[in-house]
């Protein structure tokens, strides 16, 4: 019988480490939801008030946040404290369909259900009982597309339309196999290019040219970034002494997270009804929901803000459980949602992000029509 490795009793295990990423994803997150919340910081709303009205205000706020997480995240990965090329986002399996059809589908969704994800646990925050239906539905939904019947579309018809690349799908990655360099040289200039350019075109416009929202938009960029740190830095072990391997306390997919408001939604309905399986933990991402909500909730009543809001009517009803189950499918699909891919996934600079945000953008655009189909 082999020998089992001895470990002293204060030796840091995965295990001792979920707390401490527990507590700052909630502590991060609770920031988020505080800053969303003052701002209207609102993904759907951005892209509805640029295409209903014209109005970039708010799609500058997250282009604002993209460009904050890109040169954080980045830096933090060329200083040697993270390493991007361990988080869901840039794996060499470039499953082009799922992102496309997840996205499509997510956004579809966020008009139906009055926002997104994240959007959807500000809105709970603030006293909006649509949103805690509308979660129950996305969380439902995004289970099911992780562990149930849509997966079983998901894994035989999405997962297995792919490109299998040589390396990362990283742009600085994929610059260096196509041009040749260095990575590091490329990551470099393209995290500046990038964010410089996001930044350039937020700064732009006289309206978003005011000390609060450029403000409340960097500090839901750091979030990102201090989420990146905090699973990827504090709760990384090279080798937990228990395995032997490698190992990110407290996170979902057993890789470095930052933020994301799908999967962590279905994972808060597990946690929920298997309480007392003593195997079940407060993860990273069920933290960082529960942060959001929490956020918000107290911005909501120290500003006298929190309101009680119904439905207006059965299709009212009908729009956000279809637009919940939508988000839900949608969002694991396409491994993540407006913050997950499109903050998160994006500060890494991976291609699938960027795919994934553009379809995204023309499924709400999509949706967008056919409530004023619906309407004339």
């Amino acid at each position: 019988m082999p020998a089992v490795r001895p470990f002293p009793v204060n030796e840091v295990t995965a295990a001792s480490l979920v707390p401490t990423v527990a507590w700052g994803a909630f502590i991060l997150a609770f920031i988020f939801g505080a800053a969303a919340q003052r701002s209207n910081f609102c993904t759907m709303g951005a892209v509805s008030d640029a295409f209903n009205m014209g109005d970039w205000t708010r799609m500058r706020m997250w282009l604002m946040a993209m460009a904050v997480a890109i040169l954080g995240a980045n830096a933090l990965h060329l200083a040697g404290l993270i390493d991007l090329s361990k988080s869901l986002y840039q794996t060499p399996n470039f499953t082009w369909l799922s992102y496309i059809v997840g996205g499509l589908a997510f956004g579809f969704g966020m008009p139906l259900a009055s926002g997104c994800g994240s959007k959807t646990l500000i809105r709970i925050g603030g006293g909006n009982l649509k949103s805690v239906v509308v979660a129950l539905a996305l969380g439902i939904a995004a289970y099911m597309t992780l562990k149930g019947l849509f997966a079983v579309g998901r894994v035989a018809f999405l997962d297995p339309v792919a490109v299998t690349l040589a390396g990362t799908q990283d742009l600085p990655s994929l610059a260096a196999r196509a041009a040749g360099g260095a990575k590091q040289t490329w990551q470099i200039a393209l995290s500046l290019i990038v964010a410089c350019g996001l930044i350039g075109f937020a700064f732009k416009s006289r309206d978003f040219r005011n000390a609060d929202t450029v403000i409340m938009s960097s500090i839901i960029g750091l979030t990102i970034v201090g989420g990146w740190y905090v699973s990827g830095h504090i709760g990384h072990l090279a080798e937990d002494p228990n395995t032997l391997q490698e190992a990110f306390a407290g996170t979902n997919s057993g890789r470095m997270e930052s933020f994301s408001f799908v999967a962590p939604i279905a994972y808060t309905l597990e946690l929920l009804m298997f309480w007392s399986d003593k195997s079940r933990v407060v993860s990273f991402g069920i933290a960082a929901a529960a942060g959001m909500v929490a956020g918000s909730f107290v911005y909501s009543i120290a500003t006298r803000t929190f309101r009680w809001e119904g439905f207006r009517d059965a299709e009212d009803t009908a729009n956000h459980l279809v637009g919940g189950v939508l988000m839900g499918f949608g969002g694991v699909t396409a491994l993540g949602c407006t913050i997950g891919q499109g903050i998160s996934g994006v500060s890494t600079l991976a291609l699938g992000s960027f795919v994934t945000v553009a379809a995204i953008i023309v499924g709400a655009i999509g949706a967008f029509k056919y409530q004023y189909w619906r309407a004339g």
